[in-house]
């Protein structure tokens, strides 16, 4: 057998395996004569994998199916916390993490505070956050998944830039990797936020989806033809970086009117503190008063609680976000686009004035064919993504490069 033979053979093997468990893990539960069937393999070929995955005890039988006929076939699901994964939100406030099962279940959270004392400081906080998950699980480990900030080389597991986390040029999953001898997948927190819909959410498994996420920074996800698209240099999504508003506020990436500027949760928090100050009706006055240092649960809950005063904010900052939806809308004509991050959490009162700025700002057509939705998966999205980008590079479940 040539070397080309042989590595044909191999490819050929994974690639089965990885379609029958793909096909287990779509179904919930199947028999082998049903995995044959859906997937063209050979019964042969469908037993000999199954059997090693029972051995491994990454599947399990669960029943018995209906019979068409002689012996009722038995069923195989896949066993969801037989292996665990830890996904990492580093985008946050925090150092965020969890053990999550199989199926996107989150067994256990941990968080960190995020250190000032820069990129070092940082990396062993990051230490001690999956130290902490490590030892929360007694399931075997399938990796660690990580969305991060800023641009991200995903190919290579390597942190390009990250001004919050004083990062760059950082071989994170190298350095992952030798520490605690466990594969390590890296992105950018948008794009895994936009896997964790693919995998996880209401359209999981559609074709084309954007997530666009607003907290501290604004980035933008996007599934196209079920494949992430991270651009040629790993910054696809970077939106919030584009102007908005000529001659606005300078931004912390050095140009000015950046839609970060006007429309992310540290810009709603300054302008809801300005006019809680000066609007003695509004539910945030009184903490505003007392000193107390606003963050984005305050906002809202104080938009929710009834808060009015709130709302000319809210619309200015959906009309900035549906602005810049139009170009994405016109160029990519993609029908689902979730809304995402702690932004997200005023809905409808967001959702709203956003749409009808879409609606102003791009073909009509186009602009009615688009659902603009708030994401369900909440602030766990980004961790969830990072789990679902390891069932994605280690078993094959989803198509992610």
């Amino acid at each position: 057998m040539t070397i080309l033979e042989k590595a044909t053979r191999e490819h050929t093997k994974v690639h089965n395996r990885r379609l029958i468990l793909r096909t287990i893990y779509d179904q919930g539960a199947i028999s082998r004569v049903d995995i044959s069937r859906m997937t063209q393999l050979t019964r042969t070929t469908v037993s000999a994998n199954v059997s090693e995955m029972l051995d491994e005890g990454l599947v399990e039988e669960v029943g018995t199916g209906e019979s068409v006929g002689g012996k009722p076939p038995t069923l195989l699901s896949l066993a969801e916390d037989s292996r665990h994964l830890i996904g990492l939100d580093l985008a946050s406030g925090t150092l965020r993490g969890a053990v999550i099962s199989m199926r996107g279940k989150v067994r256990h959270q941990a968080s960190v505070a995020l250190p000032g004392q820069g990129g070092e400081a940082v990396l062993a906080a990051v230490y001690q956050l999956i130290d902490q998950l490590i030892a929360s699980t007694s399931s075997p480990i399938l990796g660690i998944g990580i969305g991060a900030p800023g641009i991200i080389d995903a190919a290579q597991g390597m942190v390009r830039q990250a001004v919050n986390l004083d990062w760059r040029e950082l071989p994170l999953r190298t350095i992952l990797t030798k520490r605690y001898s466990l594969p390590v997948h890296v992105a950018n927190d948008s794009h895994v936020a936009a896997i964790a819909e693919y995998t996880f959410g209401v359209h999981k498994n559609v074709g084309n989806l954007v997530v666009v996420k607003i907290g501290r920074g604004i980035g933008m996800g996007m599934v196209l033809n079920g494949r992430l698209f991270y651009g040629d240099g790993g910054g696809a999504g970077e939106i919030g970086h584009v102007v908005v508003v000529d001659h606005g506020t300078l931004c912390r990436c050095g140009s000015f009117g950046c839609l970060e500027t006007v429309a992310s949760s540290q810009a709603i928090i300054q302008q809801a503190r300005t006019m809680a100050h000066h609007q003695p009706e509004s539910k945030l006055h009184a903490l505003v008063s007392q000193g107390h240092e606003l963050t984005m649960v305050d906002v809202v809950a104080a938009h929710h609680a009834g808060d009015t005063t709130l709302q000319p904010i809210i619309t200015n900052v959906g009309r900035y976000l549906g602005s810049a939806l139009a170009f994405v809308v016109g160029t990519l004509n993609i029908n689902h686009v979730i809304i995402a991050g702690t932004v997200a959490g005023f809905g409808q009162a967001l959702l709203e004035p956003l749409n009808a700025q879409l609606q102003r700002r791009t073909l009509a057509t186009l602009a009615h064919q688009t659902m603009i939705e708030q994401s369900t998966l909440g602030p766990d999205i980004v961790t969830l993504g990072a789990a679902a980008l390891l069932l994605a590079q280690e078993l094959g479940l989803n198509q992610f490069p």
